[in-house]
C-alpha cells in the first residue's frame, strides 16, 4: 500500500548545462519531495496530470523506473507538462522563467477520473501539497482539493502543507493569503519558509510565523530558514550540517521537506527527522537541478 501521496504539478525544466547547452530534466516542489520519499524506500505516489506527448510519456517512465508510483497521473488529452528554466547566480541562488499557463495539471480536478484517484488516495498515511499546488488550480479544483484534507484526515491520515508562495501565480496577494490560511487550517504538519511568510502574511521572525500556523490549527510547525537551519516545533533551532558552496539552491526546501517527512513517518523525533531532512537538502545544493540523480549509497545512509 502506498504510504505517501503529494498533489501538485510536474514540470519539464531546462538547467545549464556546459557552454550554451541546455539540459532537460523535471521537476516540481512537490513532486520533488515525492520522488526523494520514494528514494528513500517509503511507498510514495504522486496526484497530477499530463499529456498523451511524447516528454509526458518520458516523465511516467522516469517516475516508474525510479520507484515512484504512477497509478495516480491523469492523463490530459490536450495540455502538456509546464516548463520551467533555472539560472543561478555566483552563490548558487536560482532565478526561474515559467511557460505554465496550459499545463495539464490545472486542469486534473476536472478529469473524469480524479474521484477514483482520490478514494485509493485516501488510503494513505500522509498527504502532502503546498501553496503552488492550490495557486494552479481553478477555485473549484481549490475546494476539491480542501475537500479531500478534510476526508483524509478523517480517515486517520497527516497532512503536510508548504506555503511555497510564488507571487506571480496568483492574481492578488489577499487570494494568495486567504487559500493559505484555510490550507493551514487542515494541515498537521506545517513546513514554511520564514523568507515566505514574509511576503505573504509579514510575519518578520521565526517565532512570529511558528506562532501564527500554530494559532490556525496547525500541531505540528516546522520554520524552514534557509542555510540557518529550522525552528523545530518545540522551539528549539536545529542548525544545517555545514557544507561547500551550494552549486544550485532548487529543490532544497522540498529536500528537506521529504527528508522531515520521512523521518516522522518512521517515528523519529523531530529533531532527528530536521537532520535527515538538513542532509538531504544539504546534498542537493551540491548538484544541478531541482532532482540530482539518484546516489544509492547516500540514500543508504541517511534512511
Amino acid at each position: 500500500m502506498v504510504r505517501a501521496i503529494f498533489l501538485g504539478e510536474a514540470m519539464l525544466e531546462l538547467s545549464p548545462a556546459d557552454g550554451d547547452l541546455w539540459r532537460l530534466r523535471h521537476g516540481g516542489d512537490t513532486l520533488n519531495s515525492a520522488v526523494h520519499m520514494s528514494r528513500l524506500g517509503i511507498s510514495t505516489a504522486f496526484i497530477t496530470a499530463l499529456g498523451s506527448d511524447d516528454f509526458s510519456q518520458r516523465l511516467r517512465q522516469d517516475w516508474a523506473s525510479g520507484g515512484l508510483d504512477t497509478d495516480f497521473v491523469l492523463t490530459h488529452p490536450a495540455r502538456t507538462p509546464g516548463l520551467y528554466a533555472i539560472s543561478t547566480d555566483d552563490k548558487g541562488e536560482r532565478h526561474f522563467s515559467y511557460w505554465r499557463d496550459n499545463s495539464a495539471a490545472r486542469e486534473m480536478f476536472a478529469l473524469p477520473g480524479m474521484d477514483g484517484v482520490l478514494e485509493k488516495a485516501a488510503q494513505a498515511e500522509l498527504f502532502g501539497f503546498s501553496l503552488i499546488s492550490l495557486a494552479i488550480l481553478p477555485p473549484e479544483g481549490r475546494e476539491r482539493l480542501f475537500d479531500f484534507c478534510r476526508t483524509f484526515r478523517l480517515r486517520g491520515g497527516r497532512v503536510a502543507y508548504d506555503s511555497n508562495y510564488r507571487p506571480r501565480l496568483w492574481p492578488s496577494p489577499e487570494a494568495a493569503a486567504e487559500a493559505h490560511g484555510r490550507a493551514i487550517s487542515l494541515a498537521d504538519i506545517g513546513l514554511p519558509t520564514l523568507e515566505d511568510e514574509t511576503l505573504l502574511t509579514g510575519e518578520g521572525s521565526v517565532r512570529d510565523v511558528a506562532r501564527f500556523w500554530s494559532g490556525r490549527g496547525c500541531g505540528e510547525v516546522v520554520v524552514k530558514l534557509g542555510a540557518d537551519g529550522c525552528l523545530l516545533p518545540d522551539g528549539t533551532l536545529s542548525p544545517t550540517t555545514p557544507h561547500a558552496s551550494p552549486v544550485d539552491t532548487s529543490g532544497a526546501g522540498d529536500a528537506f521537506n521529504a527528508g522531515y517527512l520521512f523521518g516522522r513517518l518512521k517515528g523519529y523525533s523531530a529533531e532527528a527527522s530536521a537532520g535527515i531532512g538538513h542532509r538531504l537538502a544539504g546534498w542537493v545544493v551540491l548538484h544541478r537541478g531541482a532532482i540530482p540523480a539518484r546516489d544509492p549509497d547516500f540514500y543508504r545512509q541517511l534512511a
